[in-house]
């Protein structure tokens, strides 16, 4: 197998070829020197970010997923990881994550997970007019202590709920005049649009308990399941972490592990060190992508090292949406509950 300073040797002597078509031979051929029988990676888990990749970024990630492919823990070291500050907020949130105990769940009780979501919403009518605005979500997850039982998900259905133009406002309320009723889902294991969690979109226990709990290796890991994905490989790997982290279903080692991957990535910062989320305050660690002008953020009770939640903030006006808006957020609430609906 090739080792990471023949292939950094190599690229360094060989510079690709500025064409798509050219990166993208390239990291064919990378991935098929270092492990000829590695397959395709697929997608996993909600893929929000826009698809736009430059050649630089797709120059990157042709290296990174050499690398990666072998498990190499070359990426978080040669290319650089989080500033000293972000480093230190979620080393110290992993630490403090590992001395607090997760929520015991007893035969018969449940874990309770209550959300509140905001997603952006885009129509265009027959003129070919657009429109956006904010849709709002509440949810509550009951997962049994025996998670081959049934889980109860309640969901209040989307409401419009933040408009920055009256045209958009008219347009969302045309759309859908009335109310949306709230309703409950009901799925054993998980299954609430599949056999399995995992088909529904949540994280099973063995598929956690397949991610390492070293931060380098799972960061490879990551890297593995996300390569080709979003705008840049920095960028969805931390994408990839706040999805796992917002499914509430993420246990305390794994978790800590996840916060001390991020502090590896490369631009990872602190962006508000008082950040308030549903009421909550936090430290928000985040890391910007300049194609989209937009910023993936996660919130971290730094008391607790608990997840507060997640937010992607535009960076930029985005037509009448203002620089600042968080288009799509997640705040989390993670409690024991005796009965369900």
């Amino acid at each position: 197998m090739m080792n990471e300073l023949t292939l950094l040797q190599a690229m360094r002597d060989k510079t690709p070829v500025a064409t798509d078509a050219a990166v993208e031979d390239g990291r064919k051929t990378l991935l098929r020197r270092i492990d000829p029988s590695l397959p395709r990676a697929r997608p996993t888990h909600r893929r929000r970010t826009a698809k736009r990749v430059g050649i630089i970024s797709l120059a990157t990630a042709a290296i990174v997923a050499a690398l990666v492919a072998g498990d190499v823990l070359g990426p978080a070291g040669w290319r650089g990881a989080a500033t000293a500050q972000a480093a230190k907020v979620l080393n110290d949130a992993a630490q403090t994550t590992i001395e607090t105990a997760d929520p015991v769940i007893k035969p018969g009780q449940y874990l309770k997970l209550q959300s509140s979501n905001v997603w952006g919403s885009y129509s265009t009518d027959e003129s070919g007019k657009q429109f956006q605005w904010l849709d709002t979500e509440i949810m509550t997850m009951y997962i049994p202590a025996d998670r081959t039982g049934e889980w109860v998900w309640e969901r209040s259905g989307r409401i419009p709920t933040t408009f920055f133009d009256e045209a958009s406002k008219e347009h969302a309320k045309s759309i859908q005049p009335d109310e949306p009723k709230a309703y409950v889902l009901r799925g054993a294991n998980g299954g609430f649009y599949g056999s399995s969690p995992d088909q529904s979109g949540f994280p099973s226990t063995e598929y956690l308990a397949s991610f390492p709990r070293d931060p380098h290796m799972l960061l490879n890991n990551i890297f593995k399941k996300t390569v080709g994905q979003g705008q840049s490989i920095d960028g969805e790997a931390l994408v990839f972490i706040a999805d796992l982290l917002r499914t509430g279903m993420v246990p305390a080692d794994l978790r800590a592990a996840l916060y001390k991957a991020a502090a590896l990535i490369p631009g990872v910062t602190v962006t508000d060190g008082q950040a308030t989320l549903g009421g909550r305050k936090g430290i928000a660690i985040g890391r910007v992508e300049e194609a989209s002008h937009t910023r993936q953020d996660i919130i971290i009770d730094p008391k607790t090292g608990l997840l507060i939640g997640e937010r992607q903030v535009l960076t930029q006006a985005q037509g009448p949406i203002p620089a600042g808006t968080a288009t799509t957020l997640t705040t989390i609430e993670t409690s024991v509950s005796d009965t369900v609906p």
